[in-house]
């Protein structure tokens, strides 16, 4: 199991430097009926308070994998706080990797995400992805109504590309 995870990490942490090897740069959206379900993704949020995932089925959420050091998910966080601001009907969430918390509360304060992030220095959330590794930094998913995720991007995105695959995945019944 430590080699599993220290294999992930390592993989999760070469994505950030732009090495394609890992997959970064992929995208996939899944069709309904082949999605998987989503693991678990719960614990302690970067300002106090606990998430988890669990809680908001029914909804759809957008999770993304992100670290103060790493410089697309700068370049990425105005456009993920545009959409979570914007007029769809879903959750966000950020998970914080491989970080300090001063440095991790200074890039939200910066860059005004605002939604909620767990604070994961050891990285250990990744761990569940085993179907879709979010195994670049940064790593978007998006989990539908049904607690599936349909869709995985292993890049910067814009806002535009992400509105797209949400406004699709929250006009699902």
């Amino acid at each position: 199991m430590r080699r599993l995870a220290a294999l992930l990490l390592a993989l999760l942490l070469a994505g950030c430097t732009g090495a394609d090897r890992t997959g970064a740069g992929e995208s996939a959206v899944y069709d309904a009926g082949t999605r998987k379900p989503a693991p678990a993704l719960r614990g302690d949020l970067l300002d106090g308070g606990t998430y988890d995932l669990a809680a908001h089925r029914g909804e759809v959420v957008v999770v993304n994998f992100w670290a103060s050091w790493c410089s697309p998910c700068r370049a990425e966080a105005a456009e993920l706080a545009a959409v979570a601001a914007g007029p769809q009907k879903v959750s966000f969430v950020g998970v914080d990797i491989r970080d300090e918390r001063d440095k991790a509360r200074a890039f939200v304060a910066d860059h005004h995400t605002g939604y909620p992030s767990l604070f994961d220095p050891a990285g250990r959330t990744v761990l569940g992805f085993t179907d879709v590794p979010p195994n670049t930094t940064p790593a978007t998913l998006v989990v539908d109504r049904q607690g599936r995720i349909a869709a995985v991007f292993r890049k910067a995105l814009t806002r535009q590309e992400l509105s797209a695959v949400v406004d699709r995945i929250a006009a699902e019944p």
